[in-house]
């Protein structure tokens, strides 16, 4: 059943809204995720609403420069971002775009994300193919 969760930075500066089941969290093993420590909940665009303006946030960029790292510029924490897009390898075994959010479920009020499975994705096999576009490696 779809609860609706209220999430924030540390400041309140960067607040949000989700509609989601969390059934289990992910964590990356990727270089910039790894570090980061983020248990992220992925939800569509349409179960996603932002209550603060998006402008408002710094952006980071990175690899492939497919996703978009959110950050308050007051406190420097990640509520959410928007995931990058699969490698060659990966939409050859018929992986798909996802188009909404990767949601840091440890900005969520009222969640305990050790409540839940951790699935670990393996973000750090990604590589940029010569051409330019990621693959996998």
């Amino acid at each position: 059943m779809l609860k609706t969760y209220s999430g924030s930075c540390h400041c309140g500066a960067v607040r949000f809204e989700i509609d989601a089941n969390i059934d289990h969290v992910r964590v990356c093993d990727c270089s910039v995720c790894a570090k980061r420590g983020a248990l992220i909940v992925r939800v569509s665009s349409d179960a996603f609403r932002l209550l603060t303006p998006l402008d408002g946030l710094t952006v980071y960029r990175w690899g492939s420069r497919t996703a978009a790292d959110y950050f308050c510029p007051v406190c420097g924490i990640l509520p959410f971002r928007k995931p990058s897009h699969p490698t060659a390898a990966e939409r050859a075994t018929g992986a798909r775009p996802f188009d909404g959010w990767a949601v840091n479920t440890r900005c969520l009020e009222g969640f305990d994300p050790g409540s839940v499975p951790v699935k670990r994705i393996s973000g750090s096999r990604l590589v940029l193919e010569p051409s330019g576009k990621e693959g996998a490696g």
